[in-house]
């Protein structure tokens, strides 16, 4: 059975979809079997992976409100192992229309179940709010990655993501897990991106990743030409820390 992690902070411009589509793209290229799930409606993770999502009859929408199926809706990125469920900006909508459902906290627990096994890895890009679709990705994860920007304020606004993942293991994912935090842009030139990962540690030092997500301009330039930093430019540091992000990972779950 895989596993299902989320990659969540409701802060925007963390790194959140570039650690979305390159650890993605990494555990695919470590011999992993992978899902995407874009849950934005700003579909980055989707246009980032070279999808054009104005073509697709089928999205992450169309699932949630039950007109299609998960597997109806996948398509295959040009990464071997690497599927992707895109996202699309009617997805803006599906709050307003899943409100009024009884099961709206777990329609996308209900479209992901039944191919949860077709996968070693499904990892689903939140969209940078606590809203009911954030909050359905946390209730259909296993775990969650949180992304924390070596920048100033970094910390602003995690006490109410680590609250509202609380909420959601204490009341609809008893088996819910923080994965770990992930320092991204890190720039250790800078003092203050230093200050900021001195207090990241000090404060999760035993939820943090080993790995760290260093400022490279590889990882935007990748996105832009709709690739993970790992096709673009193999070599990058970029690219290389996602591999190594991958492997900590696989070696936390015990998997080889």
């Amino acid at each position: 059975m895989g596993k299902i992690i989320a990659i969540a902070n409701q802060k925007g411009g963390v790194g959140k979809t570039t650690t979305a589509i390159n650890l993605s793209a990494s555990l695919a290229n470590l011999g992993k079997k992978v899902l995407l799930v874009d849950a934005d409606p700003q579909a980055n993770a989707s246009t980032g992976l070279g999808v054009m999502v104005k073509d697709l009859e089928n999205t992450v929408y169309e699932c949630l409100l039950g007109e299609s199926s998960a597997k109806s809706a996948i398509v295959q990125t040009s990464i071997k192992n690497l599927s992707l469920l895109p996202s699309h900006i009617d997805l803006v909508g599906a709050e307003i229309e899943m409100a009024k459902l009884e099961n709206r906290n777990t329609k996308l627990l209900d479209v992901l179940s039944p191919i949860k096994g077709d996968y070693d890895y499904i990892l689903i890009d939140c969209l940078p709010s606590l809203g009911l679709i954030a909050l359905n990705s946390l209730t259909a994860a296993d775990s969650v990655i949180i992304p924390v920007q070596c920048e100033y304020f970094a910390l602003d606004g995690l006490s109410k993501l680590l609250n509202t993942i609380k909420l959601v293991k204490n009341n609809l994912n008893p088996e819910l897990k923080i994965e770990g935090f992930l320092l991204t842009m890190y720039d250790t030139r800078l003092r203050y991106a230093n200050e900021v990962a001195n207090e990241v540690r000090k404060h999760f030092e035993s939820m943090l990743f080993k790995t760290a997500i260093y400022r490279n301009v590889k990882l935007s330039e990748a996105s832009g030409y709709g690739k993970a930093a790992i096709e673009y430019d193999y070599a990058s540091r970029g690219a290389q820390n996602y591999l190594v992000l991958a492997k900590e990972l696989l070696a936390k779950n015990k998997i080889k």
